[in-house]
């Protein structure tokens, strides 16, 4: 693929002049008309060494206005981003409705030069390839545009390159000893980057090739297809019509289960056998505390359920005896209009816990194919896939060592509407039951629906769902610790 490239095209001065200015006109106007029609874009400079990606950068953003774009130089990852999925740290950079974004270097750094300093193992290339495609997808989906370049350089021109760079007092301290690398595994480095073309190169994310010998005809060319990707993009926002969101179906298909209706209700713990087996599993729950620090153990606990389910009583006693400083409970609302600005999984990416600690949400990213899909919040295309979405997240989630334990705390419509009386003739209780939650119970068999079709959908080996049966709250609130502890012993013994 790169061998076919014909590194000698060149512009003389005054074409090359002549087009520049027309194209930074024309990328003046489209970044304008990016930030009327909300529409985020990513640019992804990737290339050999000194192969002009910073020249192109201040090339690129010298007519745009400052306010709309932001440029981000990515370097090896620090000590706290290590502690993340390798993708978290591109997740935090991700640009709003209407910003552009460009990357010097990205997410693809992870498959060639950390590849070639062998600080990744080639075992995990193809799984990690595999993400970087799901992760653009679900930008391309959320509505964004993407454009990629490889900049491209003949093993000659990549060293007199770096010398010549290398021999200048100010700018010698440019060139890295991992950019030596690169011309001294010139062919092995090649393999690298012609196997990310491959494999990485979509329908919704293409690469470009640009031939970069000659600096002139590299920035002509990148500019060119940002101004061709952006003008398809805004041409697909205006003539993209609305889908009709189809009403949701208050049955389930005779394919599907009914794993609600397999939940035993009646199980329950007496005052006695709750107060032993609440202490037994908090005692447990705090000594594998010190097993977590030790080793940098990522857990995150979800939680959904019905409204009045319990939720915020088990968190309470998951979290009695815990060291405060090693766990944050994260409750999700309806997002902000700063959130909607963004992919609907931002806000979540944002608050993962990082290695060594708990994370406990309150409601998570089950809200989009929840109470987003019943009230109409999500098209019936966003929530259908959001599905793929989820499963994509949470892999990347366990392939990063996540502990990841997901409940949905279920109870009966009878004891749902005790509940409600108890709350609402309780004056200290009282603010806990809203409007909302007396329409939402209106809607139970259509969210029924919902439910049975996200567990169906969304419970994989790694990730399970574990239904509880709370109509008893002490059974409830012991059975939810019992499974955290099961979880985290089983990663510590077998992850």
């Amino acid at each position: 693929m790169l061998e076919t490239l014909d590194l000698d095209l060149s512009l003389d001065k005054d074409a090359y002049k002549t087009q520049l200015e027309t194209l930074m006109r024309q990328l003046r106007s489209l970044q304008n008309a990016c930030w009327q029609s909300k529409l985020p874009m990513l640019i992804v400079l990737e290339g050999w060494a000194a192969a002009g990606k910073g020249a192109l950068v201040k090339q690129i953003v010298g007519y745009m206005d400052p306010r709309g774009f932001v440029v981000h130089p990515i370097w090896p990852a620090t000590k706290q981003e290590r502690q993340y999925p390798f993708l978290w740290r591109f997740w935090q950079r991700i640009p709003r409705a209407g910003q552009i974004c460009l990357f010097y270097h990205s997410w693809y750094t992870h498959v060639l030069e950390d590849r070639l300093l062998k600080s990744v193992s080639e075992a995990d290339i193809p799984r990690i390839m595999g993400q970087i495609n799901a992760f653009e997808r679900q930008m391309v989906d959320n509505g964004a545009a993407i454009a990629k370049f490889w900049i491209h350089l003949s093993k000659k021109e990549l060293k007199n390159r770096l010398k010549e760079t290398a021999a200048d007092p100010l700018r010698s301290w440019r060139v890295r000893s991992q950019d030596w690398q690169q011309a001294k595994n010139y062919k092995k480095y090649t393999a690298f980057v012609e196997e990310m073309l491959i494999n990485t190169s979509t329908g919704v994310a293409p690469w470009t090739l640009v031939e970069g010998n000659s600096q002139r005809w590299a920035r002509v060319k990148v500019l060119t297809e940002i101004v061709s990707i952006l003008t398809q993009a805004l041409d697909q926002i205006h003539i993209r019509a609305p889908r009709p969101n189809n009403p949701l179906q208050e049955q389930l298909k005779p394919t599907e289960q009914d794993f609600l209706a397999q939940v035993d209700l009646t199980k329950s713990l007496s005052g006695k056998q709750y107060k032993k087996s609440l202490n037994e599993q908090q005692e447990l729950l705090n000594k594998l505390q010190l097993e977590i620090y030790k080793h940098q153990l990522p857990v995150l606990i979800l939680f959904e359920g019905w409204d009045a389910a319990g939720k915020g009583g088990a968190i309470k006693r998951l979290t009695d005896n815990l060291d405060p400083r090693s766990y944050v409970v994260n409750a999700f609302a309806a997002p902000t209009e700063e959130e909607k600005a963004y992919h609907y999984l931002w806000r979540f990416w944002k608050k993962l816990p990082e290695a060594g600690k708990i994370g406990i949400f309150d409601r998570s990213w089950y809200g989009r194919v929840l109470v987003e899909r019943v009230e109409k919040f999500a098209t019936e295309s966003e929530w259908q896939g959001a599905y793929r979405e989820i499963n994509e997240f949470e892999e990347q989630l366990t392939t990063a060592g996540y502990v990841l334990v997901k409940f949905w705390l279920h109870i009966s419509p009878e004891e749902q509407l005790r509940r409600f009386t108890e709350r609402q003739n309780d004056q200290y209780k009282q603010y806990k039951l809203t409007e909302e939650d007396w329409r939402n119970r209106e809607k139970w068999q259509v969210y029924q629906v919902a439910v049975n079709q996200m567990i169906q959908r969304t419970s994989r080996p790694t990730a399970p769902w574990t239904l509880i049966a709370g109509d008893n709250k002490p059974y409830a609130r012991v059975k939810v610790i019992q499974t955290v502890t099961d979880a985290i012993n089983y990663q510590l013994k077998f992850g």
